[in-house]
């Protein structure tokens, strides 16, 4: 009699150090991926799940908004056939007008938000088999047409910055055969979305990986929330 094994899939997550991007690495697991996962200058927790994984996951340093470390990376992984490439990258300068954010800010904010999370894609999406998924972390705070109430402009401009990249993205890889996601995971209580926000990591990224799952080998792009429904641009 013979048998056959089936590979594990294989993700690389970007920016996993805390919050949503740690939770989402420890569900892939738990779900028998085979798991990299990258961190900046911390990630003790990460490297600490790693030795608890069985060799299931694997840690790597990343400063996303450098080029040269991206470059690094995808020479390091070469020969790699990723099944999901998710980047999840984003940070808070504070609720102010845009009128009032100085112009290093509002630099800092678009690069990391917007500009950074695009050019991971395209230096690392190559590792990506035809079928995988590229997925990038948005929000429903970069929705244009639910920005009906005030405050955070320019976390709000810079995910709509995003998500229209992701658009562009999209038109120049149409042929690519890659399942193309924007995920906004709700509000969640990490240090960006702050510690009275209704959901916790433990509870949405399980249902964002069940979206993951659900979406491989769709066409084009989507723009989902945790429960899988479509978010308005």
């Amino acid at each position: 009699m013979s048998s056959t094994t089936t590979s594990p899939r294989r993700a690389l997550v970007i920016g996993a150090s805390r919050g949503l991007g740690l939770v989402l690495a420890d569900e892939l697991v738990r779900r028998d991926w085979q798991v990299t996962a990258t961190v900046r200058a911390d990630g003790d927790e990460l490297r600490a799940m790693a030795r608890r994984s069985g060799g299931r996951l694997t840690v790597e340093s990343l400063e996303m908004t450098s080029a040269e470390d991206l470059a690094s990376l995808r020479k390091h992984l070469a020969g790699t056939r990723l099944d999901l490439l998710f980047v999840n990258a984003a940070i808070d300068r504070g609720n102010l007008p845009i009128d009032q954010v100085p112009t290093e800010m509002f630099t800092e904010v678009m690069v990391t938000n917007a500009f950074s999370p695009m050019r991971a894609l395209e230096a690392l999406r190559e590792l990506v088999a035809p079928g995988g998924t590229v997925a990038v972390m948005s929000s429903d705070q970069g929705s244009i047409s639910r920005n009906t109430e005030g405050g955070y402009e320019l976390y709000k401009a810079s995910k709509a910055a995003l998500n229209q990249l992701m658009r562009s993205y999209t038109t120049r890889h149409a042929d690519d055969a890659h399942t193309k996601l924007l995920i906004d995971p709700g509000h969640n209580r990490t240090r960006l979305g702050g510690f009275d926000a209704p959901l916790a990591p433990e509870e949405s990224i399980p249902s964002v990986v069940d979206v993951l799952e659900a979406q491989a080998g769709a066409p084009g792009l989507q723009f989902l929330d945790l429960n899988g429904e479509v978010v308005p641009w």
